[in-house]
């Protein structure tokens, strides 16, 4: 099959002369062809036409600088071409691999190649690989045991935006496989009916194509024999045990091929195995032992009595009894050994235990203190220092048993018991005992200390929050619960220092504070400790200091003292105004004072004398007189200026001069 294509232009022309058109093919936008002819036609042919043809055709003219394209034309190509299969050997060895090519000529990927795997003995394998860039695959299937005669095919498939086509499978392609060594041959040079004591001898046989470095072995279960390499046989010989019944494999192997047979070979007892009784399995040191050895049905037999360890056994006696008076090293395992036509059979083991009385056990606290905290656990060791294990180890609280532990070794039994109640029973002991017959051994009693952390801390003053400046405070610090001695520590909030430290068999504690100052106000509070080593911190408590009663009556009465000097001054002045209004007269210097005072003037009720002290003036508030120098001397320079006010009144002549009045 083939596609040809034409191109046809139509030019139109003034005159009769030959044009020169240069015709352009193009698929999918990609030049395919070329060609320059004076024809308005041409023709490009594709012989023969594959699948990869498919796809979108145009034509383009180009003639006297002008060009044209034509109409798009979609073309399909069906069906792809038969794919060419190729083996790369033609015979191969068993546990080789066959190499195949898968080839499309004249198309183009991307392909997804199909290879199939066909044998008389399996079922067909198949395996995909896709190209994307070349039109041929390769892949390899491995030959496995049986392999005789092989054929293989493929198919190609391809995907395109037109859809996908299949090809028709490929010419059959044969390959023949070689045995590099035949199937194994296992077989038994022994009686028929194989007895305890017989010799068998088991033989594995092959045959190789040529020389090939195999391995042949002889294997029972997973254990190998034996095994040779190079060699196209092997052989096993034993003296028949009961050990030898059961199924025996011959392999032969070389690289990924392996061929097996099997034998089954049953072995009949020539007698049972001993048995071997003791007296007893667990007894006490310096007790008899008696062990006897038989056989069921009671043949003729040499019997021996092994201990172990180590592996390969102590030889104690040959004969089937054997009495001893126990010791402790006597502990281990025994068997009895029994020989009839140089076949041996061991018993099974019996495992003796000869114990050693325990000890008195030492009872003692893990870290060594005989004191714990209220709410925490306590940790005790049991320990006998002699004693065959494993021996019972068991805690009491007075008679309350805490814990049974069982130690299997010569190391001590840990206990921890929690204390909850600040009054339980503290006294503890423990018992030890194993299988030695004699009676349960205990320790001494051991008594525990509880101590219960400090709770509850109040914190308080008195009087309370206030303190007159130069009093005194009582601090009272209170714990609600703990153990005696408490020790108790006051201090001052940001002071490092305490103020106070006392330890005290009382659950509180009182301290005074003398002459407090203002320097001793603050936030104040108590800490509160015993030996469980829990510190329990108060509340803050704040302390004023205020001031004292009498600083507070000075204060009072210094203001009412400025207070009345105040109202003093007003009442003078206004004195001074109401005055104004009468006559008055004015005397000044010292020596009219002593005049004025000597001499009696007229009384009455109107008349009266005030003298002021002051700074050498005399004030009525309106009226003021300089002093004179008159009265000025040596004795007057230093002495204060005193001024004195008299007013006169007319005599009453009726009334005796001696009631006149003056007041200086």
């Amino acid at each position: 099959m083939s596609i040809e294509l034409t191109c046809i232009v139509d030019v139109s022309k003034s005159t009769s002369f030959q044009m020169q058109h240069t015709f352009l093919f193009y698929k999918d936008d990609n030049l395919l062809h070329n060609t320059t002819s004076e024809q308005n036609r041409t023709r490009y042919k594709i012989s023969p036409a594959r699948f990869a043809d498919s796809g979108i055709y145009k034509c383009i003219v180009e003639a006297n600088m002008k060009t044209k394209s034509s109409n798009d034309l979609e073309v399909q190509v069906k069906g792809l071409c038969q794919p060419k299969l190729t083996a790369l050997k033609s015979e191969v060895t068993e546990g080789e691999f066959v190499t195949l090519r898968c080839e499309v000529p004249e198309e183009m990927p991307p392909f997804i190649f199909l290879f199939k795997k066909m044998s008389s003995n399996q079922h067909p394998q198949e395996k995909k690989k896709q190209e994307l860039k070349e039109n041929f695959a390769s892949v390899e299937f491995p030959v496995e045991e049986r392999d005789r005669i092989l054929r293989f095919q493929c198919v190609a498939q391809v995907h395109s935006i037109f859809g996908s086509e299949m090809s028709e499978p490929s010419k059959m392609t044969i390959v023949t496989v070689v045995e590099p060594f035949s199937h194994p041959k296992l077989t038994s040079k022994s009686p028929w009916n194989v007895t305890e004591g017989d010799r068998i001898d088991i033989v594995c046989t092959t045959i190789l194509a040529r020389r090939y470095e195999i391995e042949i072995l002889i294997q029972k279960d997973k254990r190998i024999l034996n095994s040779t390499r190079g060699q196209n046989s092997v052989t096993y010989s034993a003296v028949a045990t009961m050990e030898h019944n059961g199924n025996y494999t011959c392999k032969v192997e070389l690289g990924r091929v392996s061929k097996t047979t099997s034998m089954n070979i049953v072995v009949a007892e020539l007698f049972a195995k001993p048995i071997l009784t003791p007296s007893l399995t667990d007894l006490d040191e310096n007790e008899r032992l008696s062990l006897w050895c038989h056989i069921n049905g009671s043949p003729k037999a040499n019997f021996s009595i092994v201990k172990r360890p180590p592996e390969n056994g102590i030889l104690l006696k040959t004969s089937s009894n054997f009495t001893i008076q126990a010791q402790v090293d006597d502990t281990g395992s025994y068997v009895c050994r029994a020989e009839i036509k140089g076949i041996i059979k061991e018993s099974n083991p019996v495992q003796i235990t000869v114990y050693a009385p325990v000890s008195e056990p030492v009872l003692s606290v893990a870290n060594s203190s005989m004191e714990m905290v209220l709410g925490e656990t306590l940790l005790l060791r049991c320990q006998s220092m002699f004693g065959t294990p494993p021996i019972n180890y068991t805690l009491f609280r007075g008679n309350r048993l805490i814990d049974t532990i069982t130690v299997f070794n010569n190391t001590y039994a840990e206990f921890r018991d929690r204390q909850t109640k600040l009054n339980s029973l503290r006294e503890y002991r423990c018992e030890a005992s194993n299988r030695h017959s004699h009676a349960i051994k205990s320790s001494y009693k051991m008594n525990i200390t509880v101590i219960a952390p400090v709770t509850n801390i109040s914190f308080g003053s008195l009087p309370h929050g206030e303190v007159e400046d130069g009093g005194d405070i009582n601090f009272l610090c209170v714990v609600g619960e703990g153990s005696l001695p408490i020790n108790f520590t006051i201090f001052k909030q940001n002071e490092q220092t305490p103020l106070f430290y006392e330890s005290k068999m009382e659950t509180r504690i009182l301290w005074q504070k003398k002459s407090l100052s203002k320097q001793d106000a603050g936030k104040y509070f108590c800490e509160a400790s015993n030996r469980a080593l829990v510190t329990k911190r108060s509340n803050l408590l704040t302390v004023k200091v205020v001031l004292a009663s009498w600083q507070k009556g000075f204060i009072a009465l210094f203001v009412l003292a400025v207070i009345a000097i105040a109202a003093s001054g007003f009442w003078w002045c206004w004195r001074k105004k109401e005055k104004g209004k009468h006559p008055s007269m004015e005397m000044s210097g010292s020596t009219a004072v002593t005049n004025s005072t000597s001499e009696k003037l007229p009384s009455g009720p109107n008349h009266f004398t005030e003298v002021y002290p002051g700074s050498g003036y005399i004030e009525d508030c309106e009226n003021t007189v300089k002093p004179t120098d008159e009265n000025k001397g040596p004795d007057h320079e230093s002495a204060e200026v005193e001024y004195t006010e008299v007013e006169v009144s007319t005599p009453d002549p009726y009334e005796d001069s001696g009631e006149n009045r003056h007041s200086v």
